[in-house]
C-alpha cells in the first residue's frame, strides 16, 4: 500500500454512519458488504462500485481497464475469505481451508506495480491498472497480516451485537471497540445506566 491511513465510513441501513478503521486496507475491504444477514450492507452491487472503492484512498487504484462481472464475483469471493479468516483468527480458531485457498488464489495474480513520477517526488500505480491486480495486492496484505507480527492482534468488536473485525496495531494492543463513537460510547452509556440503577 502506498499510504498508511486506513478506514472508511460505514453506513447503517437503519440510518446513521460512522468511521471505522479496521487497521488494514484488506480488512476495510472485508466490510463492504456480504451475504445472508449481511446482504443489507452490500455496497458492491455493480462492477463500477468495485472500481470506485478501489480508486478511493488509501489504495488509490483507479483502474484503467473496466472492471468485469467476473472480477466483481472474484472480489466478493476474496472479501468473504478475508472476513472468515479474520474472524477465525480473532476467535483463536484454525483458518478455514476454503478461505486460505481463496486468499492464496487471489494473491497468485500479479499485484499492483508502484511507479515513481518523473520528478521522483510522488508515486502511483503503473498502467494498466486492473481490478485483479488490486485484489492480488489486498490478498497479499492479508497474508502478511496473518503470518506477520500482528497475527495475534485480530479482534472482533467487544460489543455483543457487533461483528466488525479489526487488527489492533496500537502499541498497548488494548483496542476493544470497532469505534468509540459507536460501540464504545454505547457500552459506556449502558454501564452508566447500570451504575445509576444500582445506586438507586
Amino acid at each position: 500500500m502506498r499510504a498508511t491511513t486506513t478506514g472508511r465510513v460505514l453506513h447503517d441501513p437503519k440510518g446513521g454512519s460512522f468511521r471505522f478503521d479496521a487497521g488494514a486496507v484488506c480488512l476495510d475491504f472485508a466490510h463492504t458488504g456480504g451475504e445472508g444477514r449481511y446482504a443489507v450492507f452490500e455496497t458492491l452491487h455493480e462492477p463500477a462500485d468495485l472500481a470506485e472503492w478501489l480508486a478511493a484512498p488509501p489504495l488509490d487504484a483507479a483502474v484503467t481497464v473496466p472492471v468485469t462481472a467476473g472480477e466483481l464475483a472474484a472480489a466478493k469471493t476474496l472479501r468473504r475469505a478475508i472476513w472468515d479468516a479474520a474472524h477465525a483468527r480473532a476467535a483463536g480458531r484454525a483458518l478455514p481451508a476454503a478461505a486460505v485457498a481463496a486468499i492464496n488464489h487471489a494473491a497468485s495474480a500479479p499485484p499492483l506495480v508502484p511507479e515513481l513520477d518523473a520528478a521522483g517526488t510522488a508515486s502511483g500505480w503503473a498502467a494498466p491498472v486492473r481490478a485483479t491486480q488490486a485484489l492480488s495486492t489486498l490478498a497479499r496484505e492479508m497474508i502478511e497480516l496473518l503470518s506477520g507480527p500482528l497475527s495475534g492482534r485480530f479482534r472482533e468488536c467487544a460489543s455483543d451485537d457487533c461483528p466488525l473485525v479489526f487488527v489492533d496495531s496500537s502499541r498497548p494492543g488494548a483496542r476493544r471497540w470497532c469505534a468509540m463513537e459507536r460501540c464504545g460510547n454505547r457500552h459506556k452509556l449502558r454501564a452508566l445506566r447500570a451504575r445509576r440503577a444500582t445506586d438507586a
